[in-house]
């Protein structure tokens, strides 16, 4: 069964966010992370075994930046820590579920990463993770 890895929140600003998270969370300031093939700039903040995830679009063309117009700012992905992220997404695509990426691509933390669609998962899209 795959573990919870992190949960991915969609903000205007990670400056902003952090303010906004740190004093809930506490901990060292993290170093943001430029994600190109998402097109965003992310950081994490360890939540007990897992993490949240603050997404900042990287440019008006990000995935990212699409969903604060349309929706705001707040939760966008909800993210699986599995084996292999070819084998998950097989598994929904076997299953009718629409997928984002049929293969892995890389992502944030030196990860290998693959999302299906927020129709495969009741609305929820939902991210794979692969690796250390």
């Amino acid at each position: 069964m795959p573990e919870l890895d992190h949960v991915g929140i969609a903000v205007p600003s990670l400056a902003d966010a952090l303010a906004q998270w740190r004093p809930l969370l506490g901990g060292p300031d993290p170093t943001p992370e430029e994600v190109p093939s998402n097109r965003v700039r992310v950081v994490f903040l360890t939540v007990g075994g897992t993490h949240i995830e603050l997404l900042e679009p990287s440019g008006p063309d990000s995935p990212v930046a699409r969903f604060l117009v349309s929706r705001g700012p707040g939760v966008h992905h909800i993210a699986f820590h599995v084996p292999s992220v070819e084998r998950a997404l097989q598994e929904v695509a076997g299953r009718g579920g629409e997928l984002v990426d049929r293969t892995a691509r890389p992502g944030a933390r030196g990860r290998r990463v693959g999302f299906a669609r927020p129709s495969a998962f009741g609305g929820v899209l939902v991210e794979f993770v692969e690796g250390p």
